[in-house]
Parts: C-alpha cells; sequence; structure tokens
C-alpha cells in the first residue's frame, strides 16, 4: 500500500521538476528571448518561406482565430476523406478496411481537436500509413494549435493596451519545433527501449499461457504514444490503450506516460505568470488547480482501493483493492492516478478501464471532465479556467460596488456576456446530448438502424445511463476516454458525438480569446489601493467557489441519476 502511494507521489513530484523549468523555457521561447533551441530558427525560417507567411506580422483577435479556424478546417476535410480510402493506400500490411462516411467523420473531428475519441480498435481500425499522416499528424497540430491559442491569450495580457498581438503562425510553428518534436523524440525512445514496437512489420504471432495461438499487432507504435501524451491527445495505437502490454509495458513506461501528459499543462501556467510578469497570479492560479486536482483524487484512490461491497458482502476478500478491468502490473493506487490525470487533464488515454472502475471514480472522472479547468488540455487548459476567473471578477466587483477589472482593464458587459455562454456552452451540449441519446434509446430501442438502440448497452439501469453521460461528456472536454460497455460506432454516436466535438472544442478557444482581445484594446486603469487583487488567496479561493457552484448546479442532478444511483445500490 505504501509503496503504491509513494509511486504516485514520485510520479508527481518528478512532474513538477521538470514542468517548472519547462515554463520558464516556455515564456522565454514565446517572449522572443534568447534560448538554447535558437539552433533551429533556419528551420523555422524555411518553413514560413515555403508557406509563403510572414511571421513578423503582428494579428488581431480575430486574424489570430480565422487562421485557426481556416487551417483546422483544411485538416478536416484532408483526414476524412484518406480515412475513408486507407484500404486503397499503401503502408496496410494487415489489410484494415477503410472507413464507413460515419466513423470517418466523427474520427478526423475528434482528431483534429485533440480529443482523439476513438470508435474503432486502434490496430484494426486504422493502417501505418493513416497512423503517421492522419492520426500522429493531427496529434502534432491539435496540440500545437491549442498552445499558439493560449500564446495569443498571454499576449493580450503581457501590454496594457494593444490591438496587435503577435503573430498566430509563429506561435504554432514553434510550439512544434521547440517544444513537441524535442519532447516525443525524447518519450518515444524511453518507450521503445522498454518494449513498445517501433517497426513496419504486420502481425506476429506467439503462443499464450493458455496455448492459444494469438496474432499481434506491431507497427510504429512508440512515436504516436509519445505525443499522444505529451499533446494532451489520448487515444491508443492498441484497442486498449495504455492497459496494452505493448504500449504500456511497465512501471517505469506507466510513471513516463503520466509525466508526459502533465507537463506541458503544468508548464503553460507558471509561463503565463512569468510572460506577463506577473509571477503571483500563476502561482495562485496552479494552486486552485492543484487543489481541485487533489479533491478528485484522494477519493478516487481510496475507492479504488477500498474494493467492491458487492463483494465483500459474499466473503471475497478484496486485499489489493478493486481490479476489475485493471493491470496486476500496476495495481488499484497507479490506475486511480492515471484515471484522475487523465480526465482532469483532456488526455483521455487510460491503463485501466473506467467503464470497470467503482460508481464514486466513474463520478469524479465525470466531474473533472465537467470542470476541465483543472489543469486541462495543452494551452486550452488556462482560457477554461480563465473564464470561471472573469466570472468570479464580475461577482467579486459587484460584492465590494466597483466596476469588475482584470489586469488593468475594465471587465464590461460584452466581456461578461461571452463569459456567460461558453459557461453555459459545456452544461448545454453534455446535458442535451445525453437527453438525446437516453430519449432515443427509450421511445426508439427497436428502430430499424444498422445497430438498434437498444443494442447499445451492455448494463442496465444506472450504469447504462453514466455510459451515455460519459460519452457525451468526455466529447464536450476533447477528452477522448470512454465506459467502453457502450457501443458507440454506430450513426447516432458517431455524428451526434461530432457535432459535441467540434462545439466543445473550438467556442471555448474563441470566448477567452475574443475577451482577451477585447480587454488588451481598453484603456490601461493603473492599481489603487480600491482595486480588486486578483493574485491574493482571498480571490482564489473565491475563483475555487465559484468553479464549484457553477458545476454543482449544473451537474449533481445528471450525476445523481448515474453514478450515485449506482453507488447507493451496493449498499443494498
Amino acid at each position: 500500500m505504501n509503496t503504491e502511494l509513494l509511486g504516485i507521489i514520485a510520479t508527481y513530484l518528478l512532474t513538477l521538476i521538470i514542468a517548472i523549468p519547462l515554463g520558464k523555457y516556455l515564456a522565454k521561447v514565446f517572449a522572443g528571448e534568447k534560448v538554447w533551441t535558437d539552433f533551429l530558427k533556419p528551420l523555422e525560417t524555411g518553413i514560413f518561406k515555403l508557406a509563403g507567411i510572414n511571421a513578423n506580422e503582428e494579428m488581431n483577435w480575430k486574424q489570430h482565430m480565422k487562421a485557426l479556424l481556416t487551417i483546422n478546417l483544411v485538416w478536416l476535410i484532408y483526414g476524412f476523406f484518406v480515412l475513408m480510402n486507407q484500404d486503397k493506400l499503401p503502408l496496410n500490411p494487415d489489410g484494415n478496411p477503410g472507413m464507413t462516411p460515419d466513423l470517418s467523420f466523427n474520427t478526423v473531428i475528434s482528431f483534429v481537436v485533440n480529443c482523439d475519441l476513438q470508435h474503432y480498435s486502434g490496430e484494426s481500425g486504422v493502417t501505418y500509413l493513416t497512423q503517421h499522416f492522419v492520426v500522429m499528424f493531427l496529434q502534432f497540430v491539435s496540440a500545437a494549435t491549442g498552445i499558439a491559442a493560449a500564446i495569443v491569450f498571454f499576449k493580450a495580457f503581457r501590454d496594457k493596451t494593444t490591438t496587435q498581438i503577435g503573430n498566430f503562425w509563429d506561435f504554432f510553428v514553434k510550439s512544434i519545433t521547440r517544444l513537441l518534436l524535442p519532447l516525443s523524440l525524447v518519450i518515444a525512445l524511453i518507450l521503445a527501449f522498454n518494449g513498445t514496437p517501433s517497426s513496419y512489420e504486420g502481425k506476429d504471432q506467439f503462443i499464450s499461457v493458455e496455448g492459444d495461438t494469438v496474432s499481434v499487432s506491431r507497427g510504429p507504435a512508440a512515436a504516436m504514444i509519445a505525443i499522444k501524451h505529451l499533446g494532451t491527445n489520448g487515444g491508443g495505437w492498441f484497442g486498449v490503450n495504455s492497459a496494452h502490454p505493448l504500449e504500456n509495458p511497465n512501471y517505469l513506461t506507466t510513471m513516463v506516460e503520466l509525466i508526459a501528459q502533465v507537463i506541458i499543462p503544468i508548464a503553460m501556467v507558471i509561463a503565463f505568470g512569468i510572460f506577463i510578469r506577473r509571477r503571483k497570479l500563476s502561482w495562485m492560479i496552479f494552486g486552485v488547480m492543484t487543489i481541485g486536482m487533489l479533491l478528485l483524487l484522494i477519493p478516487t484512490i481510496s475507492s479504488e482501493l477500498g474494493g467492491n461491497p458487492a463483494l465483500a458482502k459474499m466473503g471475497i476478500s478484496q486485499s489489493t483493492g478493486a481490479m476489475e478491468g485493471k493491470e496486476m502490473r500496476f495495481g488499484p493506487a497507479i490506475s486511480a492516478y492515471w484515471s484522475t490525470v487523465t480526465t482532469v487533464i483532456s488526455t483521455g488515454s487510460v491503463n485501466s478501464m473506467h467503464d470497470s472502475n467503482m460508481p464514486l471514480t466513474g463520478l469524479w472522472e465525470m466531474l473533472a471532465m465537467m470542470i476541465n479547468a483543472f489543469y486541462g488540455g495543452c494551452g486550452v487548459g488556462i482560457m477554461n479556467y480563465f473564464i470561471y476567473l472573469i466570472i468570479a471578477v464580475f461577482i467579486a466587483g459587484l460584492m465590494v460596488g466597483r466596476t469588475p477589472e482584470f489586469l488593468g482593464h475594465k471587465v464590461e458587459a460584452r466581456e461578461i456576456k461571452i463569459a456567460a455562454i461558453i459557461s453555459l456552452l459545456s452544461p448545454f451540449l453534455i446535458l442535451a446530448g445525453t437527453a438525446l441519446a437516453s430519449y432515443v434509446f427509450i421511445n426508439y430501442s427497436d428502430a430499424a438502424w444498422a445497430v438498434q438502440p437498444q443494442n447499445w448497452l451492455n448494463n442496465p439501469g444506472s450504469h447504462g445511463f453514466s455510459e451515455m453521460l460519459y460519452e457525451m461528456t468526455s466529447s464536450n472536454a476533447n477528452n477522448g476516454s470512454g465506459f467502453e460497455g457502450l457501443a458507440d460506432n454506430n450513426v447516432f454516436w458517431n455524428i451526434s458525438t461530432g457535432f459535441v466535438l467540434l462545439l466543445g472544442r473550438f467556442l471555448p478557444i474563441i470566448g477567452p480569446i475574443a475577451i482577451a482581445g477585447l480587454l488588451a484594446a481598453k484603456k490601461y486603469i493603473p492599481e489603487t489601493s480600491g482595486t480588486l487583487k486578483t493574485d491574493t488567496l482571498t480571490f482564489s479561493v473565491m475563483t475555487f467557489a465559484v468553479i464549484v457552484v457553477l458545476n454543482a448546479l449544473s451537474y449533481f442532478p445528471v450525476l445523481t441519476l448515474g453514478p450515485l444511483a449506482e453507488y447507493f445500490t451496493l449498499y443494498k
């Protein structure tokens, strides 16, 4: 027990040891200061010349968003047609078929929006070519998109009053050349030397312990697994993700993959304070995020180590905790830490089956994705937190009878309206999507579809409801993990979650960038003794209270119908 808990503590401390200096490095890179990776400037200059881009041309926030949305649309169209026709393209030694239009629609959107929700099994659903030139390509550029958007957000608050906030393409390319590529190379090498495949050979056969002949897929998996975690993408080369012994061979690779998916989200928070010259603010934000993460992690570990009360009633010993759906080589403690990290951050990779977790663990996983601001994904995590922060500024301003201000700029009706719309978007997409799925499941269960709604769920009652709720929540949070008892590869789930993925990704990026751009253009107001300070412990507590209250009001009823109802059935 103590050894397992020490593994969690060591993993998190190593994460901080890497993330904090990485944050300082990122602040220097995007501020244009000298760093050791400046030798890559000729490569970046060559990319800009080849693409016909003037990386020194300043943009306003609208031009940034136009560039971001345009290039993402190009990737979406490109990936859609390649996935449908992958069976006709080379590098397909296992003869995997092309995707149906609805599955291709869902898959390409999922990877474009940094979600990697997989309604297909990794090794049999895509070919080596599409793993490289669609999946891995999108894992790099979707992560870079989020980081570049965050730097636009940072830039808006660096100067006192401005409408010119850098160049999107400069931020985007540097995110790849100075951060994602070098770190991915290091992580991929560690994985490859620990047994993760890195070849272009087809399936191989081996004799299992039971004496069966089993065919196992291989391929250049190590590189994909590196960027899937570093870029908080998720997904998996293999169908069972990082529970697979080739995708995650041992405890060392587990630690590496856990560290990889957390370092950039934490580093971006640290970089924010350094970049805008308000370090105390970034540490306060980091403190709130960390407390929120711990409040989700501690009960998750307790739930999984405590075992299943239904089994305990039968006199079955559970000295190692709740082991259903978990790998013996990991155990429940590090699996609980992984399930918290992967849902707090929008990675969505798994080293155990979330559908088999205890009911309260499922609740904490869904709540982490519903909040989606405790560290969060690459770049977008701090922007999601900013929406809560602006609402807290507004409420605090009303409480003290002053016009709300943030970093020397008045927060007025237009900014609050945008923040309110974005804060209501997630509950609407999650609850409306789950309600629609439940309505179809109940009222059209025997509809003459290729997959009848009555066959969607492998589990009845409240857990089946949780499977549908989790799917919509994961899609909205651009997470990608799932309660895999849900049969999701059908037209209804492919199309419905595809639209949730798009709206859940881009509107929460556009909203904070718009607010930041509008505030940056306003006249700077010097701080006085009466200015509401946002880098204090009191205001941090206020922000945390806003996060708790907004999410409790939005999601408590639906969580009661799902994981809470299932939890109480165990104690009948």
